[in-house]
């Protein structure tokens, strides 16, 4: 491990050399290319999320990090919406998705296509996010703002994960967590860092 004067001096040469990419330089897949290429073998399953922002949120994160589907049940809203567009910046354009009624019904079309489903929620006996190990063919419940994780689905859940804390708060904003989960699934079972 390098010493903080050590730490700070390597990045003091690198700052040097800092300037921001073009967009050119970022080498980003068009909207063809995206729909081509491997995607994550996971779903996110949006569980009854009221705003508009979150819902773009997840969007943008899921074609950041190629999640194969998004599953919109419930009151969540579904593109195309100008709210959502907003926010999602054309990604709700790029990421495959299907809505469901109700999150029940989701979690039994999944079952039958041989999903294995996780609550991310803070139950009895959750599983750390650092502790938990992503696999392909496993989707992951997001609940409302407010209530969480539909009591209805957590039956439908072999377990759950929680986001460990420290602050004051008893949890984060939806889609700011399915970002730290899709990050973590991306850098398993995309980038193969355990």
């Amino acid at each position: 491990m390098l010493k903080a004067t050590s730490f700070f001096t390597y990045f003091a040469a690198k700052r040097k050399n800092m300037r921001k990419l073009s967009m050119d330089e970022l080498n980003r897949l068009s909207k063809e290319d995206f729909e081509r290429a491997e995607k994550l073998p996971i779903k996110i399953v949006l569980d009854n999320i009221r705003s508009l922002s979150n819902v773009g949120a997840f969007f943008r994160t899921a074609d950041a990090f190629r999640i194969s589907e998004l599953i919109l049940c419930g009151i969540t809203a579904c593109p195309p919406h100008r709210e959502i567009h907003k926010t999602a910046l054309g990604a709700d354009e790029t990421v495959k998705w299907r809505y469901f009624e109700n999150t029940e019904a989701a979690c039994q079309a999944l079952k039958a296509e041989g999903y294995h489903i996780f609550a991310v929620e803070q139950v009895e006996k959750s599983i750390p996010l650092q502790d938990f190990v992503f696999a392909a063919n496993t989707a992951y419940i997001l609940g409302n703002e407010v209530e969480g994780v539909s009591e209805e689905a957590l039956p439908y859940c072999e377990a759950a994960i929680e986001l460990p804390q420290e602050g004051t708060k008893h949890s984060i904003n939806v889609s700011v967590c399915a970002g730290i989960v899709m990050w973590k699934a991306f850098e398993m079972l995309f980038l193969g860092i355990k």
